[in-house]
């Protein structure tokens, strides 16, 4: 069966006649589920039924009723899951428990009332609010790609469809030639999101040009960076986006099949891509002679074991074709030489959903939003120490105060209570990037404004950190990361990672001196030249932008033997403040090695010789009398 021009519209208006206008969606992500999502759906189920109101669960069903549980992709709102929302009043209720789901069904969708408790609280007005509309976290972004995670089921292909879904590959099959494909995206000036910026067009092109009957399309959704969850989320969301965006870009090179290289770790991810594929191939979408235009192109899954390093292209590439995921030295570039010797196009998930809305709309409707040199949007995985943490989508452009203390709700300490002159820096890019600090919060985030102070966009990764958060442990956090995740193919990146964990090793435990500082300097700058791939040359960044803007705090561990935010253990000085002291003797009996002593009611001490800064006291004490654990 192929699908036509006339089938697409057809499924659409077949699919709106029969949704209902009242409908329940819960959220079906990751994070959600993890919360109790899935019990929730059935909890409601049963009190839907127990109503006696006329309803469907599932989407597939043909029957219209009079209403309609379905689940979807991330929200974007994880903290906040489970998410539930109720159309077409627009309502949102979140940290929903299935304990909720009878309240749900007798007071909001029997009589029509609002459970205040289930609402968000605006962080400005401490008032709750009703739907997303007003909820800063999402009135401030801008979703694009992510516009339909969160509200159509991401395993129905009818409902895709019904929302204008694979329009743009039959626009690429129908009316455009592979040339006019790949000059429409270059015109866009479309950059890779996976963390080069590489303008995507320019690699369609250069692919295209490349001689042979045979070419692949290669989808890179091996996310692994810490904290980062931008592209699980699209292909748990809104995975016929990613298929289209294959299409597309194998209709752009000539390309007549595809691969998904998706981690393991993302079984749900997994599972939602293959079901589209397979619904695609169903329809017609996928195989042979594609809306009726002689083009042949189709997609399979393949799951890689996780290793970092895989991220990048040759490294993928070695990995699909049955070898160890270790880079190659380029040229030759996957254009020219890539899965088994053919010309390949790698692109990761978000761009690849993103060329739809783009053929869809036009070069210049998407260069309309974001900056000149960095046009459209980018999703970023929002967390660390933030109110609102989660999957967020700005133009290029915004500022990272803007990002921070509207959208994020504003900095927190580490239980979540607010900190307004808390904001030290944040981490951007992942282990590739870099950080930022106070003096950026208006730097409008781009690719090259962000090269210019020692960070990079990256896939994506925004970690916020406040005062208590020490600047060498987040650099020897990353760099242990890396240290982990290097292949171990070429010298510098094998040993110099290790060696430069060793030398912050030994800041954190007093044990560096003047030398090692300038060691570390000397060997970050080394392995960031002589790497050969990636992810070598981007490992030291964390440690480079450390040290570029919290020196300071290298010296003070290094020279004053102090650890200026309080958490290196081996630098703790223990104290007990008098002042704060009740001497209720509850430190006395949490205290494993029996290093405090006092009177009951009067000031104790602790004897630091016998102390093993275990901070177990401080963990105890209820009056915040134990400081410099």
């Amino acid at each position: 069966m192929n699908t036509t021009a006339l089938d697409l519209k057809k499924i659409a208006a077949d699919f709106r006649n029969r949704l209902e206008e009242r409908r329940v969606i819960v959220c079906a992500g990751t994070a959600c589920v993890a919360n109790g999502a899935l019990s929730l759906i059935d909890a409601l189920v049963k009190s839907i039924t127990s109503a006696g109101i006329n309803a469907r669960v599932d989407v597939h069903e043909e029957d219209k009723r009079d209403l309609l549980l379905s689940k979807s992709g991330c929200h974007g709102f994880c903290q906040m899951g489970p998410l539930v929302t109720i159309m077409p009043e627009n309502i949102l209720y979140t940290r929903v428990k299935a304990a909720d789901a009878a309240e749900i069904v007798e007071k909001t969708l029997v009589k029509g009332e609002i459970i205040e408790r289930l609402l968000f609280v605006d962080q400005v007005t401490a008032k709750p609010v009703k739907g997303s509309d007003e909820i800063t976290f999402y009135n401030r972004q801008k979703r694009t790609v992510l516009k339909e995670c969160g509200h159509i089921d991401p395993e129905d292909i009818n409902e895709y469809i019904a929302h204008d879904g694979y329009e743009g590959a039959r626009i690429a099959c129908n009316d455009m030639k592979p040339v006019t494909v790949c000059e429409e995206v270059m015109a866009s000036w479309l950059r890779g999101r996976g963390g080069g910026g590489f303008p995507t067009g320019r690699k369609w092109q250069l692919t295209l040009d490349q001689p042979g009957a045979k070419k692949y399309v290669i989808c890179n959704a091996d996310e692994g960076d810490p904290g980062a969850f931008m592209d699980r989320s699209v292909m748990e969301g809104n995975p016929h986006a990613v298929i289209e965006g294959m299409m597309i870009a194998a209709r752009a090179i000539g390309a007549d099949e595809g691969v998904v290289y998706c981690r393991a770790e993302y079984p749900m991810a997994v599972k939602r891509m293959r079901k589209a594929i397979a619904d695609a191939r169903e329809l017609g979408i996928l195989g042979k002679n594609i809306f009726d235009s002689g083009f042949n192109f189709d997609v399979n899954v393949m799951e890689g074991a996780g290793a970092f390093v895989c991220g990048e292209e040759t490294a993928l590439i070695a990995s699909v074709e049955g070898k160890r995921g270790m880079p190659t030295p380029k040229p030759p570039f996957p254009a020219e030489s890539g899965l088994f010797g053919k010309p390949t196009v790698i692109n990761n998930v978000e761009t690849l959903a993103t060329v739809p809305l783009i053929i869809r709309n036009g070069a210049q409707w998407f260069r309309s939003q974001g900056t000149a040199k960095s046009p459209g949007t980018k999703t970023f995985a929002l967390t660390g120490h933030v109110a609102n943490t989660g999957l967020i989508e700005v133009p290029f452009g915004t500022t990272l105060r803007e990002i921070i203390f509207n959208i994020g709700g504003g900095i927190t300490d580490d239980r979540g209570k607010p900190m307004p002159d808390g904001f030290k820096a944040v981490q951007i890019g992942g282990p590739s990037g870099g950080c930022l600090i106070h003096e950026h919060l208006d730097l409008p985030l781009d690719f090259d404004s962000l090269l210019d102070k020692g960070a990079m966009v990256g896939s994506g990764g925004l970690v916020v950190m406040n005062n208590s958060t020490c600047m060498v442990a987040i650099a020897r956090f990353f760099m242990q990361f890396t240290q982990n995740e290097s292949c171990g193919k070429c010298v510098l990146c094998r040993e110099g990672t290790r060696q430069m964990l060793s030398m912050l090793d030994d800041i954190m435990a007093g044990n560096a001196d003047e030398k090692t500082l300038e060691n570390l300097e000397k060997l970050a700058r080394a392995v960031a030249k002589g790497s050969l791939c990636g992810l070598g040359k981007t490992a030291p960044s964390p440690v480079i932008s450390t040290l570029r803007y919290f020196r300071a705090e290298y010296e003070a561990h290094i020279f004053q033997k102090k650890c200026p935010a309080g958490q290196c253990k081996a630098l703790a000085n223990p104290e007990i403040d008098p002042a704060l002291c009740k001497g209720c003797t509850v430190c006395v009996k949490k205290c494993p090695v029996g290093a405090i002593s006092g009177e009951l009611k009067k000031a104790h001490k602790i004897d630091v010789e016998k102390c093993i800064k275990c901070g177990a006291c401080a963990a105890a004490c209820k009056f915040n009398a134990i400081v410099g654990v």
